[in-house]
């Protein structure tokens, strides 16, 4: 017979805290997650703009910290175009979901 004495029971406050953890993560949380995600994607981009502008006109002071910004939107650009595609097959296959 096994006797497993490492494993502890869940107790009532730490179900009460994994509760609050979820009712915290509402649809309106998501939305405001995806928001700020966007707002910072846009700050990014703009960023970049402006170092390629710098660039262009020769008013560049550090041109590695400009290529770094230009570096850093592409980057992010494809990672929010991944996530989009992601949560389009994720509707997609909801629709062909058959209940």
């Amino acid at each position: 017979m096994n006797n497993i004495s490492g494993i502890s029971g869940t107790s009532a406050v730490d179900l009460l805290k994994q509760k609050e953890k979820l009712e915290g993560l509402s649809g309106d949380s998501f939305a405001q997650h995806l928001k700020t995600a966007l707002n910072e994607e846009n700050e990014i981009q703009t960023n970049s703009e402006i170092a390629i502008g710098d660039i262009a006109t020769g008013q560049v002071k550090d041109l590695h910290q400009a290529a770094l910004a230009i570096s850093k939107a592409e980057t992010s650009m494809k990672l929010m175009l991944e996530i989009r595609n992601k949560a389009l097959n994720a509707y997609k296959e909801l629709g062909r979901t058959q209940i």
